[in-house]
């Protein structure tokens, strides 16, 4: 978590054929090393609600499916479990919000995948910016009513449109934001620093659920590249649990 805390002001550009479609097809056989896919993932929070040895807390579908939440806010997840407590006080006193890392959801998603019954994990995104991506859809000219899935927001600038880059040691990574307002005070700097190339800067959005897919079915190595950045609630709480030594993080159990 750290590691995100201290990243170098230096922008630059990386070609855009790093990243391709974001819905590719279904080659498994392509796909990036597991433990890499788990590595990009795991610094990303993300909060559940379970109990006390770690099961979520699941609902069934109208195809009888069950499901787990996956909050992308602890404040929505907060407001869930206060509004579980008016509907099932009792049910309520059982569970807690959990905090986890988005790379052990992955990994028992991927594991619950063989197992009949298993509950599918699905994710809760922050509307505010649900709102940001379909307005910032509608003004580059696509029709869409609603956006589904979690929003990402990449920055693309420079004559080739390049992904827009910034330094973290020795390697340039590519951030995708879980917040707008994030993405464009990085295109604040990168504007004052290389005005030259900051007049055709664009922001995309793009959903977690594609970058999911890309980073399972590409063996494209820059993919490496890309730092999925927790919104700035998640930042502070993950600086609030460092300052508390409260660092560890819950793992989900399947129930």
């Amino acid at each position: 978590m750290k590691s995100l805390l201290r990243w170098g002001a230096t922008l630059g550009l990386v070609g855009s054929a790093l990243l391709g479609s974001w819905f590719y097809p279904n080659l498994r056989s392509l796909a990036l090393p597991e433990k890499q896919v788990i590595q990009t993932l795991q610094q990303v929070p993300v909060f559940t609600i379970a109990n006390q040895q770690g099961a979520p807390l699941v609902a069934s579908r109208d195809n009888q499916k069950q499901a787990a939440g996956v909050f992308i806010s602890r404040q929505d997840a907060q407001t869930f479990l206060k509004r579980l407590k008016k509907e099932k006080p009792e049910l309520a006193k059982q569970v807690r919000v959990v905090p986890v890392s988005l790379g052990e959801v992955y990994k028992l998603d991927k594991a619950n995948e063989s197992k009949k019954g298993a509950p599918d994990f699905t994710y809760v995104p922050e509307q505010e910016q649900v709102k940001s991506a379909v307005s910032l859809l509608r003004q580059q000219g696509q029709q869409v009513k609603q956006f589904q899935g979690v929003p990402l927001f990449v920055a693309k600038g420079g004559q080739e449109q390049g992904y827009l880059t910034l330094q973290q040691g020795e390697q340039k990574i590519v951030p995708f934001y879980f917040e707008k307002e994030q993405i464009q005070q990085m295109i604040k700097r990168f504007k004052q620093q290389k005005p030259d190339l900051a007049s055709n800067v664009q922001i995309k959005v793009v959903p977690l659920q594609g970058v999911l897919q890309k980073l399972q079915t590409s063996n494209n190595k820059q993919l490496r590249q890309i730092r999925l950045v927790p919104s700035q609630e998640a930042l502070e709480y993950i600086r609030s649990q460092s300052n508390s030594g409260g660092g560890n993080q819950a793992q989900p159990q399947q129930q």
